[in-house]
C-alpha cells in the first residue's frame, strides 16, 4: 500500500539521573512497497534539574523556525507542571548558530488557506503571551541570529542574555509580510523609534544595540553565555517562588496602566505580599540575621 506522506507529533517522557527530559518530535511517514519508515525529527528538548528548566530549540536545520508543530512543542514545554513548586525557572535556548528565523514560510502561502494561517499566527500569539504568564521568570539564551518571530520570542521573555556576535532583526517587510506582531513585544521592549527603524528597513541590530535600547539584559562572550546565563537563575532560585510569582505578575499587570492606577494596583499587592507566610518569613529572618526558610506556597500567615 502506498500512503502520502503525512506528519504526526510524537511525544514522550525520559527520566534521567540529571532530571527530566522531554523530546518532542515531528515524524515524517515515507510510502514504501511493504512498509512506512519514520525518520523522528525532534523540535525541542526539555531538561530540568535544580528547579531550572532547559527549553531547546532543535531545528537547525531549518534555522529554528517558529512552524506550527516546532510552537505546539514548546508551548507544551513551558506549560509542563507548571504550577510545581519545584520549577522555579525556565531557560530558552537554541542548537545552530541561529536563534530562530521566525515563521516557517512555507506554512504561509496561499496553499496552507487563511485558517492555517490563523492557527499559526494564534498559537504563537499564544506562547509568547504564555511567556509572560506563567508564574515564574523566562529567560532567554541567545547565541546567534533572532529574527522576526524569533526576536519576538526574545523580546516576550522576561530576561534575555546575548553573547557579542548576536544579532536582532524584523525583517518581514522586505518580503512582503510586515512584522506586525512581533512589533508587539517588541515595541513594548525598545524604544518606539528605535522600534520602527527596525520594522521598516528590516536592518539587524547588533548584541550591543540590542542591550542599549532594552530588547537585552546582558551581553556576553559566547565562552561565557551558559555561566552568565545559570547565575541569573540560580540566583532566582534561591528566593521565594510564590513572591516572584506575585511579583512578576504584578510588573506586567501595573505596566498596562496610567501612573495613578498602576500604584494603586502595586499597593493592595504589596499588602498582599506582607500577608505570604514567605513574606514575614524573610522580613524575620532579616531581623533575626538569618536564612530564610521559604514555603514557596501562597498560604497566609494568618493560617
Amino acid at each position: 500500500f502506498v500512503m502520502a506522506a503525512g506528519i504526526v507529533k510524537l511525544c514522550k517522557t525520559l527520566n534521567s539521573n540529571a532530571g527530566q527530559l522531554r523530546m518532542c518530535s515531528c515524524t515524517k511517514l515515507r510510502p514504501s512497497s511493504s512498509f512506512i519508515q519514520t525518520q523522528p525529527e525532534i523540535l525541542t528538548r526539555r531538561l530540568q534539574k535544580d528547579g531550572i528548566r532547559n527549553i531547546i530549540l532543535n531545528n537547525p536545520k531549518k534555522r529554528n523556525a517558529l512552524s506550527l508543530p516546532m510552537l505546539q512543542s514548546l508551548r507544551d514545554d513551558i506549560l509542563h507542571e507548571v504550577e510545581s513548586e519545584d520549577l522555579r525557572v525556565i531557560i530558552i535556548s537554541a542548537e545552530g548558530p541561529v536563534f530562530s528565523s521566525g515563521h516557517d514560510l512555507k506554512e504561509l502561502t496561499s496553499a496552507q488557506g487563511e485558517q492555517y494561517h490563523k492557527m499559526v499566527f494564534d498559537t504563537c500569539n499564544e506562547v509568547m503571551t504564555l511567556i509572560q504568564d506563567v508564574p515564574v521568570p523566562v529567560i532567554a539564551k541567545v547565541n546567534g541570529l533572532a529574527t522576526a518571530a524569533g526576536c519576538q520570542l526574545v523580546a516576550s521573555c522576561d530576561i534575555a542574555v546575548a553573547t557579542d556576535k548576536s544579532k536582532f532583526a524584523t525583517p518581514g517587510v522586505n518580503i512582503g509580510l510586515f512584522c506586525s506582531t512581533p512589533a508587539v513585544a517588541l515595541g513594548r521592549s525598545v524604544p518606539r523609534k528605535v522600534a520602527l527603524e527596525m520594522l521598516f528597513t528590516g536592518e539587524p541590530i547588533s548584541a550591543q544595540d540590542a542591550l542599549l535600547h532594552g530588547l537585552l539584559t546582558k551581553v556576553v562572550p559566547e565562552d561565557k553565555l551558559e555561566e552568565e546565563t545559570m547565575k541569573i537563575a540560580f540566583k532566582i532560585c534561591q528566593t521565594s517562588r510564590s513572591v516572584v510569582a506575585l511579583g512578576k505578575s504584578t510588573f506586567y499587570r501595573q505596566m498596562a496602566q496610567g501612573r495613578n492606577a498602576a500604584y494603586h494596583i502595586a499597593t493592595q499587592v504589596m499588602v498582599d505580599n506582607l500577608a505570604l507566610k514567605d513574606g514575614q518569613e524573610g522580613i524575620n529572618a532579616f531581623i533575626q540575621k538569618r536564612k530564610p526558610q521559604w514555603i514557596h506556597t501562597t498560604e497566609s500567615a494568618q493560617e
